[in-house]
């Protein structure tokens, strides 16, 4: 009892550390720059990055692969990051919601009504289209996306985002009337590697992919003119350029520096020569300099620390949370009824959606990814203290009322002994889902393995993709044998 006293002020004070600090806790000396999950939104935000470190004695953060459209708007709003890459397609029907096709000079209007604000455009044009493998278009004699209403059976798959937008896949079926039989959801790159092995016919592209040429994929030919204008632009908040203005004529200075062609081949030294996004942005700007690359072991060893913290913290105080839980679950069956269903309520919900949920009150980072990790991690706790306890024979009970016990002395001394099994058995699963859960979290700036997981995503690279999930499964592992050892320890002997 006495370890697990101190073991208990410790946790007190490590959460009282972490949630004493500042919703929004970003030095104001910092610009924080921001970036999609796709190859051509990381390469863009080094490029602004390193615009603004050579042309300021600043400090440049990087808050890349946070997601889709709502996850960086929403940061941008909440002052999360400063500023990042977005197309003003995606702008008036994503964000502004108009069906309509509206003008540069329009969305600037809309947007400074939300205090926002935009850059012209950085000099190309990435729209949607749909593409095919050359050779199955020749076969099926498909050129225009209006010829594909004769062919609904093609196995199609679109990444998720454009399959719910106006300007995707639900304003396309209007306008072009396909109704393809069968639309999965895919990731944009893994979308490229299942077009190439024929796993899927027809999928989205951006018109600036550099895959297009590689895979020898025809580019169907959008006769009806949906698809509107996606020019490239810098979006940042009113306040941030105006208390900024040296900052913000930096990345103006950028407009019309970009051209397709030149976007093309930039997206193809990251995604076919494989270089690292910062190396691209560098090519970019005429410097062949090579980077200060760091070793795997020192990149690896960050992310475990990372993720360590993430797991670590969110499961102490799932264990603070979720034993007494647990424990009042046994005393009432109106309370049992409400604690399991509350808990379990919040396992239905998706992991990437909680954290989405979570983005208004915590902003992006840490909080948000602990927030939810601490949700998923309560309920195996709170249902194997729950199940231990109630599931303790009756003559102990009896027992412990002949001694004279306490209801304290009975929980102390008898109750969580004989339940200890099953609560490290809570503690244990708990911990190994939320390792895995945890990868989300670079979805969000919160960093840990899932940051590598993403950029081989976004590369289709299978080698910076086990840089984070080798880690993570050896954590598993080296978690759950500590943690039987820990068992050990507290378990009485004649139970183990």
């Amino acid at each position: 009892m006495i370890r697990f006293k101190y073991t208990i002020n410790l946790l007190i004070l490590l959460i009282v550390f972490f949630f004493s600090k500042p919703i929004s806790a970003q030095d104001k000396s910092t610009v924080y720059v921001g970036s999609k999950t796709f190859t051509e939104s990381y390469i863009l935000a080094e490029i602004l990055a390193q615009k603004l470190e050579s042309s300021h004695d600043i400090q440049v953060e990087r808050k890349l692969g946070l997601g889709g459209t709502g996850i960086l708007f929403s940061a941008l709003q909440e002052g999360q990051i400063d500023l990042y890459v977005e197309y003003t397609g995606t702008i008036a029907q994503g964000i502004l919601k108009e069906e309509k096709k509206l003008s540069n000079k329009e969305i600037q209007e809309r947007l400074e009504k939300m205090g926002l604000t935009i850059s012209k455009s950085l000099g190309f044009n990435n729209t949607y289209a749909l593409a095919m493998l050359e050779k199955k278009a020749n076969k099926l004699s498909i050129k225009n996306i209006s010829d594909l209403k004769n062919h609904k059976n093609l196995e199609v798959a679109f990444t998720h985002e454009f399959v719910k937008r106006e300007d995707g896949y639900k304003g396309l079926n209007k306008t072009y009337n396909i109704g393809f039989f069968n639309v999965q959801g895919i990731q944009h790159a893994l979308a490229f590697e299942a077009i190439r092995t024929g796993k899927i016919e027809v999928t989205d592209i951006y018109s600036t992919d550099a895959k297009i040429s590689s895979l020898n994929l025809r580019v169907l030919k959008d006769n009806k003119k949906f698809f509107p204008e996606y020019l490239a632009v810098v979006i940042t908040r009113k306040d941030f350029a105006t208390k900024n203005p040296n900052f913000w004529d930096t990345i103006r200075s950028l407009e019309g520096s970009i051209n397709e062609e030149t976007m093309v081949s930039l997206n193809a030294l990251s995604e076919i020569e494989k270089l690292s996004f910062k190396d691209t942005a560098k090519r970019f700007f005429d410097n062949t300099s090579k980077e200060n690359h760091t070793s795997i072991i020192e990149k690896v060893w960050k992310r475990t620390k990372e993720h360590i913290a993430l797991v670590g913290i969110a499961i102490l105080i799932s264990l603070i949370l979720g034993i007494p839980m647990g424990i009042i679950a046994t005393s009432n069956k109106y309370l049992k009824q409400f604690i399991l269903s509350i808990s379990g309520l919040v396992q239905t919900i998706p992991s990437l959606a909680l954290l989405c949920f979570l983005i208004p009150l915590f902003g992006i980072g840490t909080k948000p990814a602990l927030v939810a990790l601490i949700l998923y991690g309560i309920l195996p706790i709170v249902v194997n203290t729950y199940t231990g306890i109630s599931s303790i024979e009756s003559r102990y009970t009896e027992t412990a009322r002949s001694l004279g016990l306490t209801k304290f002395q009975k929980l102390t001394k008898i109750d969580l002994p004989l339940a200890s099994p099953s609560i490290f058995a809570g503690i244990k699963t708990s911990t190994i889902i939320n390792i895995g859960t945890a990868t989300l979290a670079a979805l969000i700036g919160a960093g840990g393995y899932g940051v590598p997981i993403m950029t081989g995503l976004a590369l289709n690279n299978n080698n910076i993709i086990l840089e984070g999930a080798i880690p993570a499964a050896l954590l598993a592992l080296m978690v759950s044998f500590t943690l039987d050892g820990f068992a050990r320890f507290f378990i009485p002997r004649g139970l183990q």
